[in-house]
Formats: structure tokens, sequence, C-alpha cells
């Protein structure tokens, strides 16, 4: 039997029937799409009509094909309470770059699927202790001569370093696995007479829930 993609939520050979289970695995889909922003609530109310119209998998696999596949949604509030979604009219950069000078990412910002971060005799610094992340899984590219860069990351979330530093350092120490239900951050990359430093600290978030347990 035939899968189709994970984002359809069509389980089952394109010419099968589709249940009324399938088609509300699939309105679902659209629904979380329109709360995040993904589609307008004219456009929702368009393909839903399209999906109970639908008599085959074939029928809705179109309707989800430009929304995100499953696995790639913005992260979802585990049970640490911890949230991590997007904040609407807080900032968000694609791009940080330090030429002979440095940039600074810290705070509450949105962070997009992939952040590239250039510094040439300059140095940047990208905080996401605040940060909540646009999709569930997040790369920074980071590329580093003659400079360097500062990365933090919450202890509580997955993190993943695979970048080469060559007569530099490209510091994998922070690698390792977050909470359940975290998002995933991914640091890319090279280093050349540069470094790249990659540290977990504890967000604001973290420290007060510290607090509430001490005091209980």
């Amino acid at each position: 039997m035939t899968n189709l993609p994970e984002h359809a939520g069509t389980p089952g050979a394109p010419e099968m029937r589709a249940g009324d289970a399938d088609r509300e695995r699939v309105a679902q889909v659209l629904r979380d799409a329109a709360g995040e922003g993904r589609l307008t609530l004219a456009e929702l109310d368009e393909r839903l009509d399209a999906v109970y119209a639908a008599k085959t998998y074939a029928d809705l696999e179109p309707i989800t094909r430009d929304l995100p596949a499953a696995g790639t949604a913005a992260p979802p509030v585990p049970a640490t309470g911890a949230d991590w979604r997007p904040v609407e009219g807080a900032p968000s950069w694609r791009i940080g770059i330090g030429i002979m000078s440095g940039f600074q990412r810290s705070g509450v910002w949105n962070v997009p699927r992939r952040f590239s971060a250039f510094a040439f005799w300059g140095g940047g610094k990208i905080d996401l202790r605040e940060a909540r992340f646009d999709e569930g899984q997040v790369t920074i590219r980071a590329l580093a001569i003659m400079g360097g860069f500062e990365i933090i990351v919450p202890d509580d979330i997955t993190v993943h370093v695979k970048g080469l530093g060559i007569m530099g350092g490209f510091d994998q120490r922070a690698s390792g696995p977050g909470v359940p239900g975290s998002p995933t951050v991914v640091v890319k990359g090279l280093a050349f007479w540069g470094g790249v430093g990659v540290k977990r600290r504890k967000s604001s978030r973290q420290k007060k829930r510290r607090k509430e347990l001490d005091s209980d």
C-alpha cells in the first residue's frame, strides 16, 4: 500500500475511498494552519468545503500540499508548561552579519526555520533563552572567518551541533536532548581562524519555575 505525504493525514492508496476520520484529520491540519496564520479564514472555509466533499485520498492530498509536513509545525506547549510558540508582533530575523563589527539577537523574538550568521573580523551573539520558534526544528548556519559567535540556548531544548573548526573552534559540547515536546536547534557551519561557542543556560522561565518549586 502506497502512503501519501504525512502532512496530508491520509495513510492510504490514492484511489481508495476516504472515510469520515480521514476527512477530519485533514480538517484539523487546516484548522491548525489557520491558527498559526498560514491560512486566512476565507481560505480555511474554502479548503474545509473541499475536505468534506472529498471522496478519495487523492482528493484530500492536494488540499494540504502547500502546508508544512507533520512534525515541522510550531512546537506545542509541553507538559512542563513551557511555551515555545511564536509571539504575534515579536521581531524576527533571518540573518546576522558582523563585518569588523558585531550584532546581537536576544530577548523575545521569533526564530525562523533557518537563520544565517556571518562574521569577518567581527562577531555576533545569538541568544535563544527567551526566543520562540516558528517551527519544531530550526537550523542556524554560522560562518566565522577570523571572527566568532556566541550562541546561547535554554538547557531544556534539543541541540545538535555539527559545525567544523579549521584553525579555530566549533564547540559541540552543548549537543544533547531536551525535554519531551521541546523544539530542536541544529547549529551548522564553519569556523576558520575563528570560533563558534554554543552554551546552555537557564531561561528566565526556568528560573521562575525553579523558585516556585523551591517555595512549595
